[in-house]
């Protein structure tokens, strides 16, 4: 696999990113390249209590969209959210699977707008899909993906929301 290439492509949706937006929304995005795949990953500072480690080394809450050896056979770009170790995730009081539940329930008015999602996973994954996609040029594919899970931060915030007022009220 080229990784220079799809970094670069990656690069080139962080490029097309509505800054002004993502401020608004104090959504963080990287690229890299991390269990043999080139990935974007967005995320707030406040999702995880170690923003700038590597994913799934602690408790975070994030969105991924990827692309690795197999998948570019298959001509298949991946995306997912991920809400990890939320027990354990500073200033809330938070369970995984009551929040991969509310999650799940929430998301389910959106979900006819996201191609092959399934939520059919364990409360680490609140959902997944893929798409297929030109592989020569797939930079389209990845923002209108970003740009989708940008819109449904909301859901994370008013679940953590829910799970501040929790822990204040203890």
């Amino acid at each position: 696999m080229d990784t220079t290439f799809y970094l670069s492509l990656f690069q080139q949706v962080v490029d097309k990113l509505d800054k002004r937006l993502m401020n608004q929304k104090q959504l963080q995005v990287e690229t890299g390249v991390w269990l043999d795949s080139v990935v974007l990953r967005l995320y707030k500072q406040h999702w995880a209590n170690n923003p700038g480690g590597k994913p799934q080394t602690g408790p975070a809450i994030f969105f991924s969209i990827w692309i690795g050896i197999a998948d570019i056979k298959e001509h298949k770009l991946f995306y997912n959210i991920h809400a990890l170790k939320l027990r354990k995730l500073k200033g809330f009081a938070l369970t995984s699977r009551k929040f991969a539940e509310d999650f799940r329930e929430q998301f389910k008015s959106f979900e006819h707008n996201w191609p092959n999602v399934s939520m059919k996973f364990g409360p680490q994954t609140l959902l997944q899909g893929w798409k297929i996609v030109d592989l020569d040029f797939p930079a389209e594919d990845i923002l209108k993906i970003a740009n989708k899970l940008i819109e449904i931060d909301f859901l994370i915030e008013n679940l953590l929301i829910n799970g501040k007022a929790k822990l204040i009220s203890n």
